[in-house]
C-alpha cells in the first residue's frame, strides 16, 4: 500500500484518522501500532515477520544492555550481537545475490542460492533498529521496557517504508504523551497534500519522461537528449523523495507526532559537502552520528579522515541497493567530498558564489545519471553523451520533438522553481504586507492544498501510478 493510490487515500486513511481520534487516547498507541501492522502486511505479508524479528531482537538486546547505572557486564557483547544480526539480516536479504554473483564471476565458480526478494523498507526499519540498541548502549536513550512501543517506534506507517529515519530519543516521549490539535491536524493534512502533489504531479509527469530517455542506448541519444533524461531524473527523484518525506511528516502530524525534516533546498547548495547536509538529511545524519564518528572522524588527521569519507560513501552507495551503480554514485560524491575537505575544491573562497551552486548541479546531476543508469559503462557512456554528444540524426529530432512538449516544459518550469525557496520566500512575502488580513494566508494556503488534491485524484483516475523510487531501499 503506498500512500498515492487510492486505497489509501480514500479508505485506510479516512478510516485510521477517525477511529484513532474516537478512541481513548490510552488505547490509540495500541490502534496505530495495529494498522501500522496492517500498512506494512498489505505489501508484504510474509517478511512482516521479520520485521517482527527484528524489533523482537534489538529490544531485547537493549533490555539486556541495560541502563547505564544498571549496565550490564556483558552490555558490549549484546551491543556487537545485535549489529552483527542487523547487518547480518540486511546481507542475507539485500546482499546475498549480489555477493554471490560477484563470487562467482571473480573466482569463475557456479555457487547458487535462491533469488531472495527485498522486503519493502528493509534498510529504513533495520537502521531505526541498530540506531534504538546503539543508542541505549551510549545511554543517550533508556532501554524501554514496554514492547509495544518499540514495535510502534519501528512499523508507526507514515515512516516504515522510506523515511525519514528517526531516532528513537527524538520520539520516544511522544510516544508516551502528545497533543492532538486541530492546528497540528491542519497543518498536516496542508503538508500531505504538497507531498501528494509533489509525488504524483511532477514526479509522476518528470519520471515518464527519464524512463524514455535511460531506456535509449548510447548511440541513440545526443546531447539535448542525453541532459533531458539527466535533469528529468534529477527533479523526478528529488520530488518523488522528498514528496514521500513531506506526506510521511504531514501523516505523523495528524496523529500528533513530529518528524523532523528530511530535505532543505539541496539543489540551492553551494557545496557538495552543503548538499549532503540538505539531501536525504535522515541519512546523512544517521551515517555520521553511527559510523563516520566512530571510526574517528576527522579527529585523527587528513589521510585518516579521507578513508573515513571513503568507507562513509561506500556504504551510503551499498546501502540504496546492491548494485556497483550504486557504490560508483557513492564513491563519487565521496571523491568531491573528500576534494573539498582537504582544500583542493573550495566553492566558499569562490568570489561569484553561483559558480558554486553550479558546481554543485553539474555534480549531483551528473552522478544521478550513473545511480539511475541500468550500468556504470550505459551511466557514463550517457554522461559522455551530455558533453560531447553534438550530432544529431532524424530518429533522434524525432524523440526530441515527440517527447519535448508544452506539458513538459511546464512541469520542467514548476520543477524547476519549486526545488528553490522562490515560492515559500514569495508566500512569506506577500503574507506579511500590512494590507493583507492576518487570516488570508491560512485560507489561500488551504485553497492551494484543496486544488493540488482535486488535480491529484484527477491524476490518479486517469493514469496508472508508479511507486516511490525508496520503496526499492
Amino acid at each position: 500500500m503506498v500512500f498515492s493510490s487510492p486505497i489509501f487515500l480514500f479508505v485506510f486513511l479516512p478510516f485510521v484518522f477517525i477511529v484513532n481520534k474516537a478512541l481513548p487516547v490510552r488505547l490509540r498507541n495500541t490502534f496505530l501500532l495495529f494498522v501500522s501492522l496492517i500498512f506494512y502486511a498489505w505489501g508484504e505479508p510474509i517478511y512482516i515477520v521479520l520485521m517482527l524479528l527484528s524489533v523482537l531482537v534489538n529490544y531485547g538486546m537493549a533490555r539486556f544492555i541495560g541502563p547505564m547505572d544498571e549496565r550490564s557486564k556483558h552490555a558490549k557483547l549484546f551491543l556487537v550481537f545485535s549489529i552483527i544480526f542487523n547487518i547480518g539480516m540486511l546481507f542475507v536479504f539485500k546482499y546475498a545475490n549480489f555477493f554471490t554473483d560477484n563470487v562467482n564471476f571473480l573466482l569463475g565458480s557456479a555457487i547458487e542460492i535462491p533469488l531472495i526478494r527485498l522486503p519493502i523498507g528493509i534498510s529504513f526499519f533495520t537502521f531505526q533498529a541498530m540506531s534504538y540498541s546503539i543508542d541505549v548502549y551510549r545511554g543517550q536513550t533508556p532501554p524501554e521496557k514496554n514492547p509495544g512501543n518499540v514495535l510502534l517506534y519501528i512499523s508507526f506507517f507514515p515512516q516504515l517504508i522510506a523515511g525519514p529515519i528517526v531516532i528513537y530519543s527524538d520520539i520516544h516521549k511522544q510516544i508516551r504523551k502528545r497533543e492532538e490539535t486541530l492546528e497540528k491536524t491542519v497543518t498536516g493534512i496542508k503538508r500531505f497534500t504538497v507531498g501528494l502533489g509533489k509525488k504524483i504531479l511532477i514526479a509522476n509527469s518528470l519520471g515518464s519522461v527519464a524512463d524514455q530517455v535511460f531506456a535509449l542506448s548510447g548511440s541513440e541519444m545526443n546531447a539535448p537528449i542525453a541532459w533531458l533524461g539527466a535533469i528529468t531524473y534529477s527533479l523526478q527523484i528529488y520530488f518523488d523523495f522528498s514528496g514521500y518525506s513531506d506526506m510521511a511528516i504531514g501523516l505523523a502530524g495528524l496523529f500528533g507526532f513530529h518528524l523532523k525534516e528530511n530535505f532543505n533546498y539541496p539543489y540551492i547548495s553551494g557545496s557538495i559537502k552543503d548538499f549532503w547536509r540538505r539531501w536525504h538529511i535522515s541519512l546523512s545524519t544517521w551515517f555520521r552520528e553511527y559510523l563516520y564518528i566512530p571510526l574517528g572522524g576527522n579527529r585523527k588527521g587528513m589521510a585518516r579522515t579521507a578513508i573515513h569519507l571513503i568507507i562513509v560513501f561506500f556504504c551510503t552507495g551499498i546501502w540504496h541497493g546492491a548494485q556497483w551503480t550504486f557504490v560508483v554514485w557513492g564513491f563519487y560524491h565521496g571523491l568531491f567530498i573528500m576534494l573539498e575537505r582537504i582544500g583542493v575544491i573550495r566553492p566558499e573562497r569562490w568570489k561569484i558564489k553561483a559558480l558554486g551552486n553550479v558546481y554543485t548541479l553539474l555534480v549531483a546531476v551528473t552522478a544521478f545519471v550513473i545511480f539511475r543508469a541500468e550500468s556504470i559503462g550505459l551511466g557514463f557512456s550517457m554522461i559522455a553523451k551530455m558533453f560531447t554528444g553534438f550530432s544529431s540524426t532524424p530518429e533522434m529530432q524525432t524523440f526530441l520533438y515527440r517527447t519535448v512538449t508544452p506539458y513538459l516544459i511546464l512541469f520542467l518550469l514548476i520543477g524547476i522553481i519549486g526545488a528553490t525557496r522562490l515560492p515559500k520566500t514569495l508566500f512569506e512575502k506577500i503574507s506579511s504586507q500590512s494590507f493583507i488580513p492576518k487570516e488570508l494566508p491560512g485560507y489561500a494556503s488551504m485553497l492551494f492544498s484543496i486544488v493540488i488534491l482535486g488535480l491529484c485524484i484527477l491524476s490518479l483516475s486517469s493514469t496508472a501510478y508508479n511507486p516511490f523510487i525508496y520503496f526499492r531501499f
